[in-house]
């Protein structure tokens, strides 16, 4: 199930009677605002190029992969024609190279078929994206959210999401992932749109 323009104000009604240290940040924030991407293919290519990185280098790097596409559009067809020494030097490492190479093999042969993943519940679309080499739960969680529109995604091991929640609720850095998961709890059926506001309280 997609998030409709029309539950956003559900939500964040529903999520500053939960949680009052969330209305705050909500609040201050302002209106919620997340873009999703329509081509499944390209949020995971982002996906994998933001791994243990900084956004603004990701940024960078994906930028300098779509000024090599036809059109700026990232596509498995372009991908595939570009050779390892053109991706080596925009700042892709050879870790991540075997895995865009192995997520646009898996897209052009069938293997994950993004029509299929978007009819599927969360816990089924994510066994499927996982069978990509390079892609764990973190980055098919991160699909759900930025491509599918999914509405209850929390991503325990999302850096900028544990800053955020050690930051707001004094939990310890270095806490059990189930330590999180109790606090994004309180946030159900609307996970998603708490952690963007988590996002953005941490640009802020």
């Amino acid at each position: 199930m997609r998030l409709k323009a029309a539950q956003i104000p559900t939500a964040l009604q529903q999520l500053r009677e939960t949680d009052h240290i969330l209305a705050a940040v909500i609040d201050r924030t302002g209106p919620f605002a997340l873009k999703t991407q329509k081509s499944g293919y390209e949020v995971l290519v982002q996906a994998v190029i933001s791994q243990q990185i900084s956004t603004a280098a990701a940024r960078t790097i994906r930028l300098r992969l779509q000024a090599l596409m036809p059109r700026h559009k990232l596509q498995p067809e372009a991908l595939q024609q570009l050779s390892d020494e053109q991706l080596n030097q925009i700042g892709i490492s050879r870790q991540k190279l075997s895995y865009l190479r192995d997520l646009t093999r898996c897209t052009l042969d069938g293997i994950i078929q993004f029509r299929r993943i978007s009819q599927a519940n969360d816990e089924d679309a994510i066994a499927e994206l996982i069978q990509v080499r390079g892609i764990g739960r973190w980055t098919a969680q991160m699909y759900l959210m930025f491509s599918l529109g999914r509405p209850d995604v929390f991503a325990p091991d999302d850096l900028g999401l544990r800053n955020a929640i050690t930051r707001l609720y004094h939990v310890p850095p270095n806490s059990h992932r189930r330590d999180f998961e109790a606090i994004a709890d309180q946030w159900k059926p609307w996970r998603s749109v708490a952690s963007w506001y988590l996002w953005r309280f941490l640009e802020q």
